[in-house]
């Protein structure tokens, strides 16, 4: 549900554009100090204004406090087709930063809608959630778990406020954005985990939106089986073998190579090859390319690499999990770990229940748990249990959890996107959503396609099914 790593970022996604500060829009309300948006570099970005949008800590006004939050709106009149919220994912990563790339990927729906993008609570540089030892660990990484002196660190900085970074209270940011822009109705856009929040502010405001867009889907139900990401674990076969297809065909079968290799090591470093495996898809959706960016010396073809180890030869894999390390540098500002700590551990159910659950009975629920082997393989329940929604919401502090609303989504116009060669969030949880939605609703299935359509499809044929969706 997060980012791809750093170095990676900069070979694939870079974007560095300067212009004069842009002017207000001259519709936007309630929104104060009004600046220059900037990239991740610092660079201006063109036909963009920010602003500070003040909102409660608690939206259920028990507690208070507020927070300052960084939105950017488009500049210029009002579009024809009226305003899109375009929510980013992790949780924990930024979002106006992102304002000029995702305007680029899709100029022609951008000529007439109005681009809204929002750092929403405990990201961005007006507020990040700065967990020190946190962030150098598992930046990069959903999998991941910090060390347990990490995770006290970070509960122990947040304190009280921790149990405010739930999902449930940006829902509610997200409805103080669109009264402070002005406007009745909102089409709402997200991928990876901003594809829940999307989900979840249409449940809360159905009258609010206009239509909504699922790329990269998060379901949004919680699941036992979500917080062990079952789904995740068991999806690699079906990839790994989608990818060996392709001429020239695989000798072997990469699933068994993969199960032997996991078997092979500790628990720990199991998930390290599960995490390395998910983080390829974003340097190569084919998983088979011998040099997947040309001139960069990484190393290519993990599938290869893995059976090369089955026979002795560790250097490939090696490499590969060398440069897909969680602890890549990234800051606070753009992907926030404490803040993803904060809002899984408030918003997932777990095999002890919820985070309301006292820490003192968590492992022993935990101990009884006991899954057949086909609901991980080719992981087994030790590298299940290893994972970081596990490890760390083991730690957290007991707090109310958020909602997790069971039903249907609201009968809106809706698409699902998603990826076939997608490990972050596989296609199997876009059918799970598609289940729950408006009977009308279509799923577009990109062939070869990774996580993020919007945003790293190499195609057109998911932002083609986007653009007609949005201005028809």
């Amino acid at each position: 549900m997060r980012t791809i790593p750093r170095i990676l970022a900069a070979l694939t996604c870079g974007l560095a554009l300067t212009a004069p500060t842009p002017a207000a829009h001259a519709t936007t309300q309630n929104l104060r100090d009004p600046h220059a948006c900037r990239d991740d570099d610092g660079a201006v970005e063109p036909g963009f204004t920010c602003w500070t949008l003040t909102v409660p800590l608690d939206h259920s006004g028990r507690t208070p406090g507020t927070l300052d939050l960084q939105a950017g709106t488009a500049d210029g009149p009002a579009k024809p087709k009226g305003t899109l919220l375009f929510l980013t994912g992790g949780p924990g990563q930024e979002g106006v930063a992102l304002l000029q790339r995702i305007a680029g990927r899709m100029p022609e729906v951008f000529k007439q809608y109005r681009l809204v993008m929002l750092d929403q609570r405990g990201t961005g540089p007006l507020g990040a959630v700065d967990c020190p030892a946190m962030q150098a660990q598992v930046s990069g990484s959903d999998s991941t778990p910090a060390t347990p002196e990490a995770v006290a660190e970070c509960s122990h900085l947040l304190g009280d406020r921790a149990r405010f970074y739930g999902s449930d209270q940006s829902v509610g940011d997200f409805e103080d954005l669109r009264r402070a822009l002005g406007v009745d109705t909102m089409t709402v856009d997200g991928v990876s985990y901003g594809s829940f929040t999307a989900a979840r502010y249409a449940i809360a405001h159905p009258r609010n939106v206009a239509k909504l867009v699922m790329d990269s889907v998060v379901p949004h139900h919680w699941t036992v089986a979500g917080d062990l990401n079952l789904v995740g674990l068991t999806a690699q076969p079906r990839v790994l073998r989608d990818a060996c297809r392709s001429a020239p065909a695989c000798a072997f079968d990469p699933a068994q190579d993969l199960a032997a290799l996991v078997r092979r090591r500790t628990p720990a470093d199991g998930l390290t090859l599960f995490g390395a495996v998910v983080g390829y898809e974003f340097i190569d959706p084919t998983y088979r390319s011998p040099d997947p960016i040309p001139g960069s010396g990484l190393p290519g073809d993990i599938i290869d690499a893995m059976h090369k180890v089955v026979a002795g030869d560790t250097s490939r894999l090696d490499a590969i999990e060398a440069v897909l390390t969680p602890a890549d540098g990234t800051p606070a500002g753009q992907l926030s770990a404490g803040l993803h700590a904060a809002t899984i551990c408030d918003d997932l159910r777990f095999p002890w229940g919820t985070s309301a659950t006292p820490s003192n009975l968590r492992h022993s629920y935990l101990g009884q748990l006991t899954l057949p082997e086909s609901a991980t393989w080719p992981y087994t329940q030790a590298v299940a249990l290893a994972q970081s929604s596990v490890r760390t919401c083991l730690r957290w502090p007991a707090e109310p959890p958020n909602s997790n609303p069971s039903g249907r989504l609201p009968d809106l116009p809706t698409l699902i996107l998603a990826g076939d060669h997608d490990l972050s969030t596989p296609l199997e949880w876009a059918e799970q959503e598609l289940a729950v939605s408006p009977p009308s609703t279509t799923l577009v299935i990109v062939k070869g396609a990774a996580h993020s359509i919007q945003n790293r499809e190499q195609g057109q044929t998911g932002r083609t099914a986007l653009t007609t969706f949005l201005l028809n």
